[in-house]
C-alpha cells in the first residue's frame, strides 16, 4: 500500500492534466479537421490571421482554398480558417 500511495498523487496530476487540457485540445483539433473538411463554396469564412473572405475554390489535392477578399483572391491552406472566428461570423446578430 505504500508504493501505491506514493504514486496515487501522481497518477492524480495525471488525470487532471487529461480531462482539464489534453481532451478538450484534442476535440477542439478534431471539430477544426471536420470543419476544414466540409467546407463549400460560397462560405464566409476569416483566416487565424483575421482576413475574411468568401470561398470560391477548393482543392483536395494540396488541401487548399480561394478567398475571394476585397483585396481579390488570394489561395490559403484549408488549415488557416478559423473555425470560432467563422462561426461567429455565421451565426445571426443578437438584438
Amino acid at each position: 500500500m505504500g508504493d501505491i500511495g506514493q504514486f496515487l498523487p501522481m497518477i492524480l496530476i495525471f488525470a487532471v492534466a487529461y480531462f482539464f487540457m489534453i481532451r478538450p485540445q484534442m476535440k477542439r483539433q478534431k471539430d477544426e479537421k471536420r470543419f476544414a473538411a466540409e467546407l463549400k463554396r460560397g462560405d464566409k469564412v476569416v483566416t487565424k490571421s483575421g482576413m475574411y473572405g468568401k470561398v470560391v475554390d477548393l482543392n483536395d489535392k494540396d488541401h487548399s482554398c480561394v478567398l475571394e477578399t476585397m483585396a481579390g483572391k488570394i489561395k490559403f491552406d484549408r488549415s488557416a480558417i478559423s473555425l470560432e472566428m467563422s462561426k461567429k461570423l455565421s451565426s445571426p446578430a443578437k438584438k
